[in-house]
């Protein structure tokens, strides 16, 4: 009676194995749902920067303000009769100061 108990306790075991550790186990679901869960994560970050680029394309193409602000912003261009001021802090290094526009050609 005893050898019956242990050979259906280890059948019991066997057929437990593919459960757990198998290919489709739960332990293996489990991960993949991780993956998943981490996929979308990334695709939602994703989706939200294509969203502000996409934003900012349409701003460029319909109005010059955007233009504007590109060109004050990262090439230091100003308007015609315009003052630049900088302040620098202490520690900070000096930017070289904006090209002076053309003047007209007569």
């Amino acid at each position: 009676m005893r050898l019956i108990t242990l050979a259906l306790a280890a059948l019991l075991l066997l057929i437990q194995y593919p459960l757990w550790l198998g290919k489709g186990g739960w332990l293996r679901v489990k991960d993949f749902e991780g993956q998943v869960d981490a996929s979308h994560k990334k695709n939602a970050e994703l989706i939200a920067r294509n969203a502000k680029l996409d934003s900012e394309v349409r701003d460029l193409k319909d109005g010059t303000g955007a233009v504007e602000e590109r060109a004050r912003y990262e090439l230091s261009m100003i308007k015609q009769n315009e003052i630049f001021i900088q302040i620098v802090g202490k520690g900070q290094a000096t930017a070289p100061p904006p090209l002076a526009p053309k003047p007209p050609e007569n």
